[in-house]
């Protein structure tokens, strides 16, 4: 284990737990000094919720959550397992990097 804090996220059906679980975990982040923080795919997997969905919901949240404390995060990791979400996630950042 490279970092001293493991938040465990239960699975998560509807979309405004899984943000608000994301969210939790950026506070936790923020409120115990740390600066950086990795994401699995919450809730995708096993537990199905719609992957797309799901990267649509964490970049939301954490790009929000930049907006109101950039100074403090240097690094957020999306950790993906299958190339079907790195590619959802490249997909995404690309289409909302080219709308900023």
């Amino acid at each position: 284990m490279i970092g001293k804090f493991i938040i465990c996220v239960k699975f998560f059906s509807n979309k405004s737990t899984l943000e608000n679980s994301y969210l939790s975990c950026l506070n936790g982040m923020a409120d115990n000094g740390l600066r950086s923080i990795s994401f699995c795919c919450i809730s995708t997997g096993e537990f199905r919720f719609p992957n797309k969905d799901a990267a649509k919901i964490a970049l939301r949240t954490v790009y929000s959550f930049l907006q109101q404390n950039n100074n403090t995060v240097d690094r957020i990791v999306f950790n993906v397992f299958k190339d079907m979400d790195r590619e959802i996630y490249e997909k995404l950042l690309t289409d909302e990097i080219l709308k900023l």
